[in-house]
């Protein structure tokens, strides 16, 4: 039987994080104004500032929400924390992670900031930081999470009637002096 060779699924994101789906949009990421791959491994310091993050399409009327996680928090080997919100993005504002209302053919700052981006902050093992991005159905108002600990992007998904991803992207972050592997 063939492996999944789905960067994805061979980190597991597609389980721990999000179910399996179909992407339909691209998505390019950039740090420090270098496009990163799907598993790239950062220190803190290289994520303290919000990466750049391009979404494909044509249509400046499509609106999507941008969603980072931490898949590990507090540690890979006792993930308790997952997911950790780090990003929440709707489109239009200067350093964010929950984004929303971000048009398609464009970046998270022509979105709506709903939660501030927070730099990861490991402070043991290499954890998985997943961005997901969804289609929105029409701009609406997402409400800001009370806390950013156990954030759930299944029952965001659900709960304002997003529907599957139509993009995913995941990067390591490890604390600044680390080395060690992940732990399952």
């Amino acid at each position: 039987m063939p492996r999944d060779t789905n960067p994805l699924v061979v980190s597991r994101v597609i389980g721990d994080v999000i179910d399996p789906f179909t992407p339909t949009t691209d998505i390019q990421v950039f740090i420090d104004g270098v496009p990163i791959c799907n598993g790239y491994r950062l220190r803190q310091s290289q994520v303290a500032s919000r990466p750049r993050v391009d979404i494909g399409g044509q249509y400046f009327r499509i609106l999507h929400t941008l969603v980072l996680v931490d898949a590990d928090s507090p540690s890979p080997a006792n993930p308790y924390l997952r997911e950790y919100l780090h990003w929440s993005l709707s489109i239009s504002i200067s350093l964010p992670m929950l984004v929303t209302d971000i048009p398609s053919s464009t970046n998270p700052s022509f979105g709506n900031e709903v939660v501030p981006y927070e730099a990861p902050q490991p402070t043991m093992g290499i954890h998985r930081l997943v961005m997901v991005i969804f289609r929105q159905p029409r701009r609406q108002i997402l409400l800001a999470p009370e806390w950013r600990n156990n954030f759930s992007i299944r029952q965001l998904s659900q709960v304002y009637n997003l529907g599957d991803p139509v993009a995913a992207f995941f990067y390591h972050c490890h604390r600044e002096n680390g080395t060690g592997g992940r732990r399952a």
